[in-house]
């Protein structure tokens, strides 16, 4: 095993979601995923703290593009329309190694209650990212907190549309972000 071959963080992602999908979440041991990705076990501590961080990579990467998408919106942005920047921002970052991966880690987050909290978590934290990118821009609090947690569903459902659809890998996560976000302004709109 190369110690510092690189890639190694996202082998040992791909690593466990291939295994905790074999064999399910609890049966899966660090000292497993670390000799699927090729890495040492000391190797996979650098990278995480324990197993059920890897559901979780990358997720200050995203709050932070989401946060930097809506502070570089145009300054006249609507709430959702600085939503939209962000969403744009966080997609262009999820390549097609995020949408090979996504049916497999669908599965493995079914499959434990464990990782459905971890994955509640981490919405919670988006949501509070891109809310507090809006409270910055001067939204007042309600009206952050409600477009940011439409940004979060938005970019969710995008990502299960996009990871779902056959079209081909060339197609970019921002489209289907960008169409969940409308349909659910327009949802939003009947509430009445």
């Amino acid at each position: 095993m190369s110690r510092w071959e690189p890639g190694a963080r996202e082998r040992l992602v791909v690593a466990a979601v291939d295994l905790f999908t074999e064999q399910g979440y609890d049966a899966t041991t660090v000292a497993q995923i670390a000799e699927r990705a090729g890495v040492t076990k000391s190797t996979f501590f650098r990278h995480f703290p324990d197993k059920r961080e890897l559901l979780v990579a990358g997720q200050e990467t995203l709050s932070r593009l989401l946060a930097e998408g809506i502070a570089d919106a145009p300054g006249d942005a609507r709430p959702l329309e600085a939503v939209a920047a962000g969403l744009e921002r966080a997609s262009a970052a999820m390549g097609p190694g995020s949408r090979e991966l996504a049916p497999r880690l669908k599965a493995a987050v079914a499959a434990s209650a464990e990782l459905q909290e971890r994955d509640a978590l981490k919405t919670v934290g988006l949501a509070a990212a891109m809310t507090t990118a809006l409270i910055a821009r001067g939204v007042p609090d309600p009206t952050a907190a409600l477009a940011g947690e439409l940004g979060v569903l938005a970019f969710k459902r995008g990502y299960a549309a996009w990871a779902e659809d056959d079209r081909g890998a060339e197609d970019g996560l921002a489209g289907y972000t960008l169409a969940a976000l409308d349909e659910l302004r327009a949802a939003s709109a009947s509430l009445g």
